[in-house]
Protein backbone atom coordinates (compact mmCIF):
# COMPACT_ATOMS: atom_id res chain seq x y z
CA UNK A 1 0.00 0.00 0.00
CA UNK A 2 1.47 3.32 -1.07
CA UNK A 3 0.77 6.42 1.70
CA UNK A 4 0.08 9.56 -0.15
CA UNK A 5 1.71 12.36 1.49
CA UNK A 6 -0.48 16.30 0.03
CA UNK A 7 -0.14 19.39 0.91
CA UNK A 8 -2.81 20.91 2.98
CA UNK A 9 -4.25 23.06 0.37
CA UNK A 10 -7.37 23.00 -1.08
CA UNK A 11 -6.42 19.90 -4.24
CA UNK A 12 -4.91 18.04 -0.98
CA UNK A 13 -7.93 18.26 1.20
CA UNK A 14 -10.30 17.61 -1.30
CA UNK A 15 -8.45 14.38 -1.97
CA UNK A 16 -8.25 13.77 1.36
CA UNK A 17 -11.61 14.11 2.03
CA UNK A 18 -13.01 11.99 -1.02
CA UNK A 19 -10.43 9.46 0.96
CA UNK A 20 -12.73 9.89 3.87
CA UNK A 21 -16.18 9.70 2.17
CA UNK A 22 -14.73 6.29 0.61
CA UNK A 23 -13.90 4.64 4.22
CA UNK A 24 -10.23 5.19 3.66
CA UNK A 25 -7.98 6.44 6.68
CA UNK A 26 -6.45 10.09 6.39
CA UNK A 27 -3.75 11.32 9.16
CA UNK A 28 -4.93 15.36 9.52
CA UNK A 29 -2.95 17.99 12.20
CA UNK A 30 -4.94 19.35 14.95
CA UNK A 31 -3.92 21.75 17.14
CA UNK A 32 -3.10 18.48 19.57
CA UNK A 33 -1.66 15.73 17.97
CA UNK A 34 -1.66 14.17 14.24
CA UNK A 35 -5.47 12.29 14.15
CA UNK A 36 -5.55 8.98 12.22
CA UNK A 37 -9.06 9.82 11.01
CA UNK A 38 -12.15 8.02 9.73
CA UNK A 39 -15.90 8.41 8.64
CA UNK A 40 -17.01 8.36 12.14
CA UNK A 41 -20.50 6.79 11.65
CA UNK A 42 -18.88 4.19 9.45
CA UNK A 43 -18.24 0.84 11.39
CA UNK A 44 -15.92 -0.70 9.04
CA UNK A 45 -13.88 2.37 8.70
CA UNK A 46 -13.16 2.78 12.06
CA UNK A 47 -12.26 -0.94 12.33
CA UNK A 48 -9.70 -0.20 9.89
CA UNK A 49 -8.10 2.55 12.74
CA UNK A 50 -8.09 0.04 15.39
CA UNK A 51 -6.20 -2.42 13.29
CA UNK A 52 -3.68 -0.36 11.88
CA UNK A 53 -2.79 1.04 15.31
CA UNK A 54 -3.02 -2.00 16.98
CA UNK A 55 -5.96 -0.49 19.57
CA UNK A 56 -7.53 -2.62 21.73
CA UNK A 57 -11.61 -2.43 21.04
CA UNK A 58 -12.22 -1.60 24.57
CA UNK A 59 -10.33 2.00 24.18
CA UNK A 60 -12.85 4.23 22.73
CA UNK A 61 -12.16 7.42 19.98
CA UNK A 62 -13.28 10.86 19.96
CA UNK A 63 -15.39 12.19 17.23
CA UNK A 64 -14.10 15.05 15.59
CA UNK A 65 -16.88 17.63 13.98
CA UNK A 66 -16.64 20.81 12.35
CA UNK A 67 -19.26 22.70 13.61
CA UNK A 68 -20.99 22.79 17.02
CA UNK A 69 -24.47 21.65 15.44
CA UNK A 70 -23.37 18.63 14.45
CA UNK A 71 -23.36 17.33 17.54
CA UNK A 72 -26.83 16.86 18.32
CA UNK A 73 -26.23 13.84 15.24
CA UNK A 74 -24.15 12.21 18.13
CA UNK A 75 -25.11 13.25 21.62
CA UNK A 76 -29.00 11.76 22.94
CA UNK A 77 -29.31 14.94 24.37
CA UNK A 78 -27.02 18.78 25.18
CA UNK A 79 -27.46 20.28 28.76
CA UNK A 80 -27.03 23.83 29.53
CA UNK A 81 -23.41 23.34 31.21
CA UNK A 82 -22.28 21.45 27.29
CA UNK A 83 -24.02 24.23 25.37
CA UNK A 84 -22.15 26.45 28.30
CA UNK A 85 -18.67 24.99 27.55
CA UNK A 86 -18.92 24.52 23.76
CA UNK A 87 -19.43 28.63 23.31
CA UNK A 88 -16.52 28.90 25.71
CA UNK A 89 -13.71 26.56 24.67
CA UNK A 90 -15.17 24.94 20.98
CA UNK A 91 -12.93 25.12 18.71
CA UNK A 92 -10.23 24.33 21.19
CA UNK A 93 -8.54 21.35 22.71
CA UNK A 94 -11.65 20.07 25.50
CA UNK A 95 -13.36 17.00 25.14
CA UNK A 96 -16.78 16.27 26.37
CA UNK A 97 -18.41 13.13 26.68
CA UNK A 98 -22.36 12.62 26.86
CA UNK A 99 -24.57 9.76 26.06
CA UNK A 100 -24.62 8.97 22.65
CA UNK A 101 -27.28 8.90 19.66
CA UNK A 102 -27.72 5.64 18.38
CA UNK A 103 -26.69 6.93 14.92
CA UNK A 104 -22.86 6.55 16.58
CA UNK A 105 -21.23 2.50 16.02
CA UNK A 106 -20.51 0.97 18.86
CA UNK A 107 -17.31 0.33 17.85
CA UNK A 108 -16.78 4.13 18.09
CA UNK A 109 -17.62 4.08 22.09
CA UNK A 110 -15.76 0.54 22.51
CA UNK A 111 -19.22 -0.69 23.26
CA UNK A 112 -19.61 2.23 26.27
CA UNK A 113 -23.35 4.21 26.25
CA UNK A 114 -21.29 7.22 25.69
CA UNK A 115 -19.12 9.06 22.64
CA UNK A 116 -16.23 11.85 23.38
CA UNK A 117 -16.09 14.11 20.92
CA UNK A 118 -14.57 17.57 20.28
CA UNK A 119 -13.99 20.52 17.73
CA UNK A 120 -10.58 20.95 16.77
CA UNK A 121 -9.18 24.34 16.19
CA UNK A 122 -6.75 23.91 13.57
CA UNK A 123 -7.67 25.33 9.82
CA UNK A 124 -6.67 22.41 7.95
CA UNK A 125 -9.02 19.84 10.73
CA UNK A 126 -11.89 21.76 10.17
CA UNK A 127 -11.40 22.01 6.85
CA UNK A 128 -11.16 18.59 5.81
CA UNK A 129 -14.04 17.49 8.27
CA UNK A 130 -16.52 20.25 6.59
CA UNK A 131 -15.26 18.85 3.00
CA UNK A 132 -16.02 15.29 3.90
CA UNK A 133 -19.39 16.07 5.27
CA UNK A 134 -18.76 13.94 7.88
CA UNK A 135 -17.48 13.71 11.73
CA UNK A 136 -14.28 12.23 12.46
CA UNK A 137 -13.00 9.34 14.52
CA UNK A 138 -9.52 10.08 15.28
CA UNK A 139 -7.24 8.98 17.67
CA UNK A 140 -3.34 9.79 17.13
CA UNK A 141 -1.65 8.81 14.36
CA UNK A 142 0.68 6.22 15.71
CA UNK A 143 1.07 3.06 17.11
CA UNK A 144 -1.03 1.91 19.77
CA UNK A 145 0.48 2.91 23.68
CA UNK A 146 3.36 4.99 21.70
CA UNK A 147 4.40 8.64 21.92
CA UNK A 148 1.72 10.82 19.81
CA UNK A 149 2.78 12.53 16.55
CA UNK A 150 3.02 15.98 16.77
CA UNK A 151 4.61 16.20 13.05
CA UNK A 152 3.74 14.83 9.97
CA UNK A 153 7.58 12.53 9.85
CA UNK A 154 6.39 11.24 13.01
CA UNK A 155 3.11 9.70 11.37
CA UNK A 156 5.41 9.06 8.35
CA UNK A 157 7.75 7.33 10.71
CA UNK A 158 4.95 5.10 12.40
CA UNK A 159 2.70 4.09 9.70
CA UNK A 160 3.83 4.71 6.50
CA UNK A 161 2.52 2.18 3.64
CA UNK A 162 -0.44 1.49 6.23
CA UNK A 163 -2.68 4.33 5.76
CA UNK A 164 -4.00 6.02 3.13
CA UNK A 165 -3.43 9.92 2.86
CA UNK A 166 -1.34 11.62 4.97
CA UNK A 167 -1.86 15.81 4.92
CA UNK A 168 1.60 16.99 5.89
CA UNK A 169 1.03 20.48 7.46
CA UNK A 170 3.99 20.46 10.05
CA UNK A 171 4.09 20.75 14.06
CA UNK A 172 1.03 20.48 15.78
CA UNK A 173 1.01 24.02 18.08
CA UNK A 174 -0.48 23.06 21.48
CA UNK A 175 1.06 19.29 21.34
CA UNK A 176 -0.70 17.33 24.14
CA UNK A 177 -3.85 15.72 23.74
CA UNK A 178 -7.76 17.54 24.63
CA UNK A 179 -8.68 17.57 28.03
CA UNK A 180 -11.38 15.15 28.21
CA UNK A 181 -14.64 15.91 30.24
CA UNK A 182 -17.41 13.63 30.90
CA UNK A 183 -21.12 15.17 31.54
CA UNK A 184 -22.26 12.08 31.79
CA UNK A 185 -21.59 11.95 35.26
CA UNK A 186 -23.14 14.44 38.01
CA UNK A 187 -21.11 15.89 38.94
CA UNK A 188 -19.04 16.11 35.91
CA UNK A 189 -15.33 14.17 36.12
CA UNK A 190 -12.08 14.77 34.39
CA UNK A 191 -11.05 12.00 32.50
CA UNK A 192 -8.13 12.93 31.32
CA UNK A 193 -5.95 16.10 31.55
CA UNK A 194 -4.84 18.14 28.55
CA UNK A 195 -4.82 21.24 26.25
CA UNK A 196 -7.36 23.01 28.51
CA UNK A 197 -5.93 23.37 31.91
CA UNK A 198 -7.81 22.64 34.98
CA UNK A 199 -7.78 25.67 36.50
CA UNK A 200 -9.56 27.29 33.18
CA UNK A 201 -12.80 24.45 33.57
CA UNK A 202 -12.97 24.87 37.68
CA UNK A 203 -14.09 28.51 36.73
CA UNK A 204 -16.88 27.39 34.84
CA UNK A 205 -17.15 23.63 36.18
CA UNK A 206 -16.17 24.48 40.47
CA UNK A 207 -17.46 21.08 41.38
CA UNK A 208 -15.71 18.92 38.80
CA UNK A 209 -14.35 15.71 40.17
CA UNK A 210 -10.86 14.58 39.45
CA UNK A 211 -10.95 10.98 40.89
CA UNK A 212 -10.28 8.25 38.26
CA UNK A 213 -13.78 6.46 37.75
CA UNK A 214 -14.48 2.86 38.19
CA UNK A 215 -14.89 0.64 35.39
CA UNK A 216 -14.07 1.54 31.93
CA UNK A 217 -13.02 4.71 30.64
CA UNK A 218 -15.01 6.81 28.18
CA UNK A 219 -11.67 8.37 27.30
CA UNK A 220 -8.47 7.18 25.29
CA UNK A 221 -5.53 8.22 26.94
CA UNK A 222 -6.33 6.78 30.17
CA UNK A 223 -4.53 2.97 30.49
CA UNK A 224 -1.80 3.12 33.28
CA UNK A 225 0.51 2.18 30.65
CA UNK A 226 0.53 4.42 27.57
CA UNK A 227 2.83 7.14 25.80
CA UNK A 228 5.81 5.00 26.12
CA UNK A 229 9.05 5.48 24.34
CA UNK A 230 11.07 2.39 23.27
CA UNK A 231 13.69 3.38 25.29
CA UNK A 232 13.13 2.72 29.21
CA UNK A 233 11.91 6.57 30.73
CA UNK A 234 12.58 7.00 34.25
CA UNK A 235 11.05 9.93 36.73
CA UNK A 236 13.81 12.08 38.78
CA UNK A 237 13.02 11.96 42.13
CA UNK A 238 15.15 14.11 45.01
CA UNK A 239 15.07 11.25 47.21
CA UNK A 240 16.56 8.34 46.83
CA UNK A 241 13.83 5.39 45.25
CA UNK A 242 13.45 2.38 47.58
CA UNK A 243 14.06 -1.16 45.87
CA UNK A 244 16.29 -2.84 44.05
CA UNK A 245 17.66 -1.20 40.97
CA UNK A 246 20.66 -0.82 39.28
CA UNK A 247 23.04 1.98 38.75
CA UNK A 248 23.82 3.70 34.86
CA UNK A 249 25.89 5.93 33.66
CA UNK A 250 25.12 9.67 33.10
CA UNK A 251 26.59 9.73 29.37
CA UNK A 252 24.18 6.36 28.17
CA UNK A 253 21.38 8.32 29.44
CA UNK A 254 19.05 11.12 27.75
CA UNK A 255 17.86 13.64 30.07
CA UNK A 256 14.13 15.60 29.29
CA UNK A 257 14.55 18.42 30.81
CA UNK A 258 12.08 21.20 31.30
CA UNK A 259 14.27 24.47 31.82
CA UNK A 260 17.40 23.35 33.23
CA UNK A 261 20.38 23.00 31.21
CA UNK A 262 21.71 19.71 32.18
CA UNK A 263 25.49 18.36 31.95
CA UNK A 264 27.48 15.39 31.26
CA UNK A 265 24.10 12.81 29.34
CA UNK A 266 24.45 10.99 26.54
CA UNK A 267 21.92 13.68 24.99
CA UNK A 268 19.46 16.56 26.52
CA UNK A 269 16.39 17.91 25.14
CA UNK A 270 14.86 20.97 26.79
CA UNK A 271 11.20 21.70 26.64
CA UNK A 272 11.82 25.26 27.36
CA UNK A 273 14.26 27.48 28.47
CA UNK A 274 12.25 30.15 29.99
CA UNK A 275 9.84 27.15 31.74
CA UNK A 276 7.06 28.43 29.90
CA UNK A 277 4.90 25.45 30.56
CA UNK A 278 3.04 26.32 26.52
CA UNK A 279 6.39 25.97 25.25
CA UNK A 280 7.03 23.03 27.15
CA UNK A 281 4.18 20.78 26.21
CA UNK A 282 3.97 22.00 22.27
CA UNK A 283 7.43 20.62 22.40
CA UNK A 284 7.13 17.05 24.78
CA UNK A 285 6.33 14.46 22.36
CA UNK A 286 8.91 15.64 19.46
CA UNK A 287 11.23 15.75 22.59
CA UNK A 288 10.64 12.29 23.66
CA UNK A 289 10.91 11.15 20.51
CA UNK A 290 14.22 12.57 19.80
CA UNK A 291 15.82 11.01 22.90
CA UNK A 292 13.90 7.60 21.85
CA UNK A 293 16.28 7.90 18.81
CA UNK A 294 19.28 8.27 19.86
CA UNK A 295 20.35 4.93 21.14
CA UNK A 296 20.69 5.71 25.00
CA UNK A 297 20.29 2.95 27.75
CA UNK A 298 17.78 5.41 29.32
CA UNK A 299 15.81 8.54 29.54
CA UNK A 300 15.56 10.34 32.69
CA UNK A 301 12.76 12.74 32.91
CA UNK A 302 12.97 16.04 35.16
CA UNK A 303 9.69 16.54 37.05
CA UNK A 304 7.71 19.68 35.92
CA UNK A 305 5.22 22.31 37.83
CA UNK A 306 1.78 20.48 38.04
CA UNK A 307 -0.13 23.36 37.11
CA UNK A 308 -1.84 24.45 33.86
CA UNK A 309 -0.73 22.40 31.17
CA UNK A 310 2.35 20.86 33.11
CA UNK A 311 -0.37 19.33 35.20
CA UNK A 312 -1.10 16.95 31.21
CA UNK A 313 2.37 16.97 30.90
CA UNK A 314 3.38 15.49 34.00
CA UNK A 315 0.36 12.30 33.55
CA UNK A 316 1.90 11.55 30.24
CA UNK A 317 5.70 11.43 31.93
CA UNK A 318 3.78 8.91 34.76
CA UNK A 319 1.90 6.80 32.18
CA UNK A 320 5.29 6.97 30.07
CA UNK A 321 7.49 5.98 32.84
CA UNK A 322 9.37 2.77 33.53
CA UNK A 323 10.35 3.27 37.18
CA UNK A 324 11.90 6.31 39.25
CA UNK A 325 15.65 7.78 39.35
CA UNK A 326 17.90 9.54 41.23
CA UNK A 327 21.38 11.34 40.51
CA UNK A 328 24.45 9.82 42.02
CA UNK A 329 27.63 11.76 40.63
CA UNK A 330 28.22 10.64 37.21
CA UNK A 331 25.83 8.03 37.83
CA UNK A 332 22.27 7.34 37.99
CA UNK A 333 20.01 4.74 40.16
CA UNK A 334 17.26 3.87 38.49
CA UNK A 335 14.23 1.32 40.34
CA UNK A 336 11.80 -0.30 37.93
Amino acid sequence: MRTLVLNPDASGIGQAAECICQDGLVAFPTETVYGLGANALSASAVARVFEIKGRPRFDPTIVHVAHPETVNTLWKSIPPLAEKLLDLFWPGPLTLVLPKHKTVPDIVTAGLPTVAVRMPSHPVALRLIEASGRPIAAPSANKFGRSSPTHHDHVLSDLDGQVDVILAAGPSAVGIESTVLSLAEDPPRLLRPGGTALEVLREIVPDLRVDSPVGPSSSPGTLPRHYLPRTPLFLLEEETPSGRGAYIDRRRCGMLAFARQWQAFGRVEVLSETGDLRQAAARFFASLRVLDAAELSAIVAEPVPEEGLGLAIADRLRRASSGRARLAGDRIWMIR
